[in-house]
């Protein structure tokens, strides 16, 4: 087994005839010039961030819509607090949002209105 050492400053595989002091390495900066531009290391977590939040709005007008028809009590909740989450996550569906938190609002009002008509939570449409 053989260790190598690795000379990062200087290349040496540089081709026939041309000048290694070219070659050097990009890590070297120097004395004097400008700093590169560095990238932020917090785009791809931002970006990640909005798709979460956009995934969210969509969700909570999902689940309110559904929860007009079946499991108010448990939906209505949910598809509020995910369009209370992905309003604070500045999403960029805000009107799915909106719409997500006001179907939410109207599947608690569905199940007031259940309970205060026939004392279930339950639909009867046949009679």
């Amino acid at each position: 087994m053989t260790l190598t050492l690795i000379d990062r400053t200087r290349r040496t595989d540089a081709a026939p005839g041309e000048d290694v002091s070219k070659n050097v390495d990009k890590d070297v900066v120097e004395p004097g010039a400008a700093p590169e531009p560095e990238k932020s290391p917090d785009a791809a977590p931002r970006r990640a961030l909005g798709r979460e939040a956009d995934g969210l709005a969509v969700a909570s007008f999902v689940l309110g819509l559904v929860g007009l028809l079946v499991f108010n009590i448990v939906l209505g909740p949910m598809a509020i607090v995910m369009a209370l989450l992905a309003l604070t996550r500045h999403t960029r569906r805000r009107g799915r949002a909106f719409l997500g938190l006001a179907l939410g609002v109207a599947d608690l009002v569905v199940l007031a209105a259940l309970v205060t008509a026939n004392g279930t939570v339950a639909w009867s449409i046949g009679g």
